[in-house]
């Protein structure tokens, strides 16, 4: 069943964490921040909402990162439930489609909870203060992938924050597979 997050909460600070990624070194929250902003993605390897537009998001992750935006992807889905998702297939994941963004794996799950993450794909925005200035879609891409030329919500937002330090006040949620949390 699809989740859709809340709404963007303006000025939330970002959370700091400290994760492993697929290209064998830690991250904090410092590490990732860009010169114009930063963007935490949660995503996972086996949900189709982000299996459907995972070149878009290798795109526009490096185009926001050519714009000086720092980018992140975080998976903290119970990978003993779905092995999809575990950190050896992430590893292979970022690989086969060159991300050009540390891929950090939240075993614990404590980060996705404290960004208060929905679902895969989920999108935070931050300026360069750390602040939350944009928590919206991609595009208009749901279980399937929009039209190719749709409108870059994630990336229009992003460039306007990397050059005001301010997102847009119309955002439209994100979809897609809820977090799959573990047992507790």
């Amino acid at each position: 069943m699809a989740e859709i997050p809340p709404v963007c909460d303006f000025g939330w600070k970002a959370p700091d964490f400290s994760l492993p990624a697929t290209d064998g070194k830690t991250y904090t929250f410092s590490d990732i921040a860009g010169k114009n902003g930063t963007l935490i993605m949660f995503i996972c390897n086996h949900c189709p909402y982000v299996l459907s537009v995972l070149d878009r998001i290798v795109r526009d992750g490096k185009a926001l990162q050519d714009l000086g935006i720092g980018v992140a992807a975080i998976c903290a889905n119970d990978a003993a439930q779905y092995p999809a998702d575990s950190f050896e297939k992430m590893v292979e994941l970022a690989a086969r489609e060159g991300f050009s963004f540390p891929y950090l794996h939240d075993e614990t799950q404590d980060i996705a909870k404290a960004y208060d993450a929905a679902c895969t794909p989920d999108f935070f925005g931050f300026n360069t203060a750390g602040e939350l200035q944009y928590r919206g879609r991609l595009d208009a891409s749901q279980r399937q992938a929009a039209d190719k030329n749709a409108r870059r919500d994630l990336f229009e937002a992003m460039k306007q924050v990397a050059q005001t330090g301010a997102g847009p006040d119309d955002q439209t949620a994100s979809m897609g597979c809820s977090i799959k949390w573990k047992a507790a």
